[in-house]
């Protein structure tokens, strides 16, 4: 049941925040799903599709937005060059610290609800 919870939340957080990011970053999308992904916190596909990894619902509101940032900003750059990077820092100026901090709390927030 906590599990079911936490999903229905971070649906709900990632949907409200995905229409607002998806206008500054100036992208349109294609589906959005919320799922249990081991080994990444979200992902896109080159048809535009969306996923993100429901734990995200526990991490801080800050790193949950940068991730949906990298993946909105894959829709204009399929890759992570400096280019694409650049892109990220500009609708999140601090990702790199985000990236750290997910990094840093990954196995914590993996072995959560396993």
């Amino acid at each position: 049941l906590l599990k079911e919870w936490y999903l229905r939340e971070a649906k709900e957080l990632i949907s409200r925040k995905i229409t607002v990011f998806s206008k500054q970053v100036g992208v349109k999308y294609n589906k959005v799903s919320v799922k249990t992904v081991r080994t990444r916190w979200g992902s896109c596909s080159r048809l535009g599709n969306l996923s993100f990894n429901w734990k995200l619902i526990t991490v801080p509101e800050e790193v949950v937005d940068y991730v949906i940032i990298h993946e909105l900003c894959h829709l204009k750059r399929m890759d992570h060059s400096s280019a694409f990077w650049r892109l990220v820092q500009k609708y999140s100026p601090a990702y790199n610290a985000h990236r750290k901090w997910l990094k840093a709390h990954e196995s914590e927030i993996n072995s959560l609800l396993e």
